[in-house]
């Protein structure tokens, strides 16, 4: 069960990450990012980033390029919270499934 204040850091660095991820997408042409979920750990020292990245097909090229740009999107990160956070956790991003996971479920309520 996350605090109080683990709940207001998440909110916090998933607003301000959909702002970077709306910009950098706009460098990957046709393509969508959004932060769909963020979770911090107790420490608040790594913050676990769920994307929802359109279209589907794109989604590893798209998740491996925003692995090699975790620093840049940390420093990008750093300067904007500079004054609400001591450390800028550590960030960790990972593929939200639950828009498949859905359509996948529907297919199975059809049959």
């Amino acid at each position: 069960m996350e605090g109080t204040r683990q709940q207001k850091i998440a909110r916090l660095l998933q607003k301000d990450l959909g702002d970077i991820f709306l910009q950098y997408a706009r460098s990957l042409h046709g393509t969508l990012i959004s932060v769909s979920e963020v979770r911090i750990s107790p420490d608040l020292s790594i913050a676990h980033v769920y994307l929802s990245i359109f279209p589907t097909d794109r989604q590893e090229a798209v998740l491996e390029k925003v692995n090699s740009d975790k620093s840049k999107i940390r420093g990008e990160m750093g300067n904007r919270e500079r004054h609400q956070l001591r450390i800028i956790p550590e960030l960790v991003f990972h593929n939200d499934e639950t828009m498949e996971r859905m359509e996948h479920i529907d297919e199975l309520l059809k049959h």
